[in-house]
């Protein structure tokens, strides 16, 4: 549909605040109203609407807060442990735990980059990950995933619903949770999901494909970050 709203605003309520659209609340999809904890998500997500061009179609893909948002509130909160078990699942094949065995730069890459964020998971959750080379599958211990599900699951609903978006984008549930606890940039977070991508194209060079692929996921991790961001302390539970 086209832009059908003169005005993007918010407006302050018991539980946080409303984002509204011609002075009536906006809804989800599934016609819940929107309401997000802090004013600072949800005058970005205004902003969002705000930035849609008069007479313009509604791109749902240029509104990536507001669809974070209405996944939290649409999907996190009436299903809210399938989410936490979708999220902390990646902790038994997540990305930074398999290596290259050759050739001796991609593996020296791959360890600068990966094993921090492993270490620091460690030290953060008391969660120390197996790392293995190659493609086999290595059996990661049970206390290890246990206190993942559980930094998962520390997570406020609004923060899930971005956080399941960051770890089934990059791959990684450490990778998600570093961004959560502010241990990764945007930027970084995607160096850290694309290591082997990267790695490739800087050895024969890219095409216009994967380039646009790239981009799509630079996109979905950047709004995870801001989304996150601007939830503040809201995002743990409690």
């Amino acid at each position: 549909m086209k832009r059908f709203y003169r005005e993007a605003a918010i407006a302050p309520v018991a539980d946080g605040f409303r984002v509204m659209l011609d002075g009536k609340p906006m809804r989800t999809p599934a016609k819940s109203v929107l309401v997000v904890p802090t004013e600072s998500l949800a005058e970005a997500i205004a902003a969002e609407w705000r930035g849609v061009p008069d007479n313009a179609e509604i791109n749902a893909a240029h509104l990536p807060l507001t669809r974070l948002a209405a996944t939290g509130l649409d999907r996190v909160v009436p299903r809210r442990e399938e989410v936490v078990t979708d999220t902390a699942k990646y902790a038994a094949s997540d990305l930074l735990c398999y290596r290259a065995s050759t050739p001796a730069s991609l593996v020296e890459l791959q360890h600068d980059t990966w094993q921090p964020l492993l270490d620091w998971a460690a030290e953060k959750y008391k969660a120390r990950l197996v790392v293995a080379n190659g493609l086999s599958f290595v059996e990661q211990p049970d206390e290890a995933r246990r206190r993942l599900r559980e930094a998962v699951d520390a997570h406020s609903d609004l923060a899930l619903s971005a956080l399941y978006n960051l770890t089934h984008t990059a791959g990684s549930l450490v990778i998600a949770l570093a961004v959560a606890e502010g241990r990764l940039t945007s930027e970084g977070a995607f160096a850290a999901a694309q290591v082997d991508e990267l790695y490739q194209v800087g050895r024969w060079g890219d095409d216009p494909l994967a380039v646009k692929h790239r981009e799509g996921i630079a996109k979905d991790i950047d709004a995870g970050v801001r989304f996150l961001a601007r939830l503040e302390s809201a995002r743990l539970r409690g």
